[in-house]
């Protein structure tokens, strides 16, 4: 039985396209003393022999667990899982996994598997690991032909998700890209698949280690720091019309009653499109911010810190994925927004419905971001999310 911790080893996610550079990348960070950090690897491989675990360097401590005859990303996602839980019994002697995907994977289960592996025993994933970031290695000489590579009808594009999934792209091998315009030009399209990942410019996959591992990208706290409007409003990418973001900021709080209900029946509908996914969100009653973050279907928010007196009370996401309706997400979104004066002051009495209605006083207003907090005349206080006829109306 592995024993608790209270702090749960960060997971780097590497992927890229074959021949971007990532075992390169892998092998120096692994012979880089620099950031005093000793690492686990899962080295993953497409075919029955494992041809990176041979390359990898042989002078390094690390164990070295490979998946074999596929890709974690599909058919061996639980060795994955089976992977990880072994080596966590190892914890103490390194201070986080590296897991470098096949060139073929799309990253979205292997970041899934994160997620989905929420369980409450004690060798449950989510008590173990957290996921810490997704690192993406492009080629800089070949990654515009592998993007614009024409894929058969209802297959996916793995180079287009692993930028779009990316928290940093590296663009490797800059030195076979003379140009300096053509260079801008790559990053300029980079931005258009994703347009929060910072880009780092490198050669031969020599970039400090601390630029990659521990940075918390997937720590939902440290999404109070992303600024994802940098660029200000997304627009359409010519190249590839599938694929889309959408990063805005909004004015007002939301109700979070309607804001839970939009998210839910946004993941139920369109949770296979979405690719990213983050934001900060102002509740109407809530003195903290509602952070929240995903990857398709699988969706993690929490309240946390504290908004300023001096700060003005917006909410700004960001959505990656294909075929996304920009205009329906702003719409959704401007939905839940509560701008309205709430129709019923404290201790008016009302009719609040619980099944049928009943007699009630109006005792508080956006509790704990419910619009209402009611008394019954039989002494039972609940709540009305919304202010509308069919929660609680006049009496």
């Amino acid at each position: 039985m592995p024993k608790s911790r209270s702090k749960r080893v960060p997971v780097t996610v590497l992927t890229g396209f074959l021949g971007s550079g990532k075992t390169t990348l892998l092998n120096n960070i692994l012979q880089d003393d620099s950031h005093g950090m000793k690492f686990a690897v899962i080295e993953n491989e497409f075919g029955e022999i494992g041809i990176d675990q041979k390359i990898l360097s042989e002078n390094v401590n690390e164990e070295v667990i490979e998946i074999m005859n596929g890709c974690i990303c599909c058919k061996v996602r639980g060795d994955l899982v089976d992977a990880l839980k072994r080596l966590y019994q190892k914890v103490e002697t390194f201070d986080g996994v590296i897991i470098e995907t096949t060139g073929l994977a799309d990253p979205a289960p292997v970041v899934q598997t994160f997620f989905a592996e929420t369980n409450d025993g004690a060798d449950s994933l989510e008590k173990m690991y957290k996921l810490d970031s997704v690192i993406t290695v492009t080629d800089a000489k070949y990654i515009i032909d592998r993007l614009d590579e024409e894929k058969p009808e209802d297959t996916d594009n793995e180079a287009e998700q692993q930028v779009c999934f990316a928290d940093k792209i590296i663009l490797n091998k800059t030195d076979l890209v003379t140009d300096e315009k053509e260079l801008a030009n790559i990053e300029t399209r980079l931005r258009s698949l994703n347009p929060q990942a910072p880009i780092l410019r490198c050669q031969h996959s020599q970039i400090s280690p601390k630029e990659l591992l521990n940075i918390g990208a997937f720590d939902l706290e440290r999404v109070l720091e992303f600024d994802p409007f940098f660029l200000g409003e997304f627009k359409q990418p010519r190249h590839d019309q599938s694929v889309s973001s959408l990063s805005t900021k909004v004015d007002g709080e939301v109700n979070m009653s309607l804001l839970d209900n939009w998210i839910r029946r946004l993941l139920h509908d369109d949770g296979e499109a979405l690719y990213r996914y983050k934001g900060i969100i102002a509740v109407k009653g809530m003195e903290k911010k509602f952070i929240f973050q995903g990857v398709g279907h699988f969706f993690s928010g929490t309240f946390g810190g504290q908004w300023k007196n001096t700060e003005k009370r917006e909410s700004a996401f960001v959505f990656i994925g294909k075929n996304l309706s920009t205009e329906m997400l702003k719409a959704g979104f401007e939905a839940c927004r509560e701008m309205k004066e709430l129709r019923f002051s404290i201790g008016t009495n009302v009719r609040a419905n619980v099944g049928t209605y009943k007699l009630g006083k109006v005792i508080d207003q956006w509790d704990s971001g419910n619009a209402y907090r009611i008394r019954l005349r039989d002494g039972k206080e609940i709540f009305a999310p919304v202010d509308i006829n069919e929660y609680v109306r006049a009496a």
